[in-house]
């Protein structure tokens, strides 16, 4: 898991895919996007711009993926974000779905970050991840998916 300032994730010697990706985030005003859904580099990476509305904590799964890694973007708001290493997930809520690329758990995060407006956390899929925990606020939220595996 990386957590860092959008304009840092340059300096992460990710390459490939997530250099695409970063060069997306780093060539557009990400505060002036839509709401939409955009597939690049063959769909390999798909930005999701959403007006987001936060939960409690007690309201969010924690999820894994196997082939994506989550740039998950605030803006205009604060998140926290649980973690924990997928490996130790074993309380299984939704079993993984191939095409979503997902699988929920019923386990609680070991440790929370809090993602402050302007920040990206990096979750691979070796980060169980439990984002959306801001109760009732608004704000945009941009989640890139960065195929990592195939």
């Amino acid at each position: 898991m990386i957590l860092d300032r959008i304009e840092n994730l340059e300096d992460y010697e990710l390459g490939g895919l997530f250099g695409k990706a970063i060069e997306f985030l780093r060539d557009n005003d990400l505060q002036a996007l839509p709401v939409c859904k955009i597939k690049l580099a063959g769909g390999n990476i798909v930005v999701n711009v959403q007006e987001f509305t936060g939960k409690e904590e007690a309201d969010c799964r924690m999820e894994a993926h196997r082939d994506f890694a989550d740039i998950q973007i605030v803006y205009g708001g604060d998140e926290t974000m649980g973690w924990k290493p997928a490996d130790n997930c074993k309380d299984i809520l939704t079993p993984y779905n191939e095409e979503k690329d997902v699988e929920f758990y019923k386990d609680k995060a070991d440790s929370f970050v809090h993602v402050h407006s302007g920040q990206a956390a990096v979750f691979f899929p070796t980060d169980a991840h439990q984002p959306g925990i801001a109760p009732g606020q608004k704000y945009k939220k941009i989640i890139v998916k960065v195929r990592v595996r195939f």
